[in-house]
C-alpha cells in the first residue's frame, strides 16, 4: 500500500497544495491512503494521532511506499528522522519526498547496494544532527553575558532557573525546625512556575535550601 503523510502546521495552511504536488510524482490512486495531521512536527508522536497510525501500518507491514512534500513534515529534528527512517529500513518501507526528490535515486539503486547507501545517508543525518547540537551549544554558551554579577542571555535576560521566593525559603527553614522530614516539607511547601500554575518544591530544592541555611549559621 502506498501511504501519503500531510502535515501542516497551523489551520490557516492548506494541504491541498502540498497533496498536489505529492500526486504530481505519479501515484497510483487506487492503492494509495492519504493521512494528515494539522501539528507541528516539533510536538511528540502522541499530538499526531495520523502519524501514530502511519507507524502501526508500517510496522504491521501494510505499507510499501510513504510519500511526503517534506522530510521536514516527518520530524524536523535530525535524530528523530534519523531514527524513523531507520524504522523504513527495516520494515522495507521506500520514502519519497517531493522536496527531496534526490533521493529517489537511492530509492532506484538495486539491492543490496541500495541498503548500503540508505546506511550512509542514515549516518550522515547522525552526523549532521551531532553537529547542529553542537553549534547550538555554541551559540547558546556565546551569547551568555555577565554584568553586576548576574548572568545574562544576549537579550539581556537573566540566565539560569528562577530563583526560589524568600518567602518559600521561610517557610521551608519554618518546617525544618518543627521536625518534619525533607519529603514532608517538599509536599507542603508550593511555587508557581512560569504559567503561573502552582507545583510543590523537589526534596533536592528543599535539601538545597537548608544547606544554604545552615551554612550561614554554622
Amino acid at each position: 500500500m502506498n501511504i501519503i503523510y500531510i502535515r501542516t502546521s497551523t489551520e490557516d495552511q492548506n494541504p491541498e497544495n502540498q497533496l498536489a504536488d505529492i500526486k504530481s510524482m505519479g501515484i497510483d490512486p487506487v492503492v494509495t491512503e492519504v493521512l494528515e495531521d494539522q501539528q507541528s512536527a516539533w510536538k511528540d508522536n502522541k499530538e499526531r494521532e495520523s502519524f501514530q497510525t502511519l507507524q502501526k501500518k508500517i510496522k504491521s507491514k501494510k505499507v510499501t511506499d510513504l510519500y511526503v512534500w517534506d522530510w521536514d513534515r516527518i520530524y524536523r529534528n535530525r535524530i528523530k528522522l534519523k531514527e524513523f527512517f531507520a524504522l523504513c529500513k527495516v520494515y522495507k518501507v521506500s520514502v519519497h519526498s517531493f522536496r527531496q526528490s534526490w533521493y529517489e535515486a537511492i530509492n532506484d539503486i538495486p539491492e543490496p547496494f541500495n541498503e548500503i547507501m540508505i546506511d550512509l545517508m542514515l549516518n550522515l543525518l547522525g552526523w549532521m544532527a551531532e553537529d547542529e547540537s553542537k553549534k547550538k551549544s555554541e551559540r547558546v554558551k556565546a551569547s551568555i553575558r555577565t554584568k553586576d554579577g548576574k548572568t545574562l542571555s544576549y537579550k539581556g535576560n537573566k540566565w539560569g532557573r528562577k530563583s526560589l521566593p524568600n518567602q518559600a525559603k521561610t517557610k521551608i527553614v519554618s518546617l525544618h525546625k518543627e521536625g518534619l522530614s525533607m519529603r514532608t516539607i517538599a509536599g507542603l511547601v508550593q511555587i508557581a512556575d512560569k504559567n503561573n500554575n502552582m507545583k510543590n518544591v523537589s526534596v533536592g530544592t528543599v535539601h538545597k535550601v537548608l544547606a544554604e541555611f545552615k551554612g550561614k549559621n554554622s
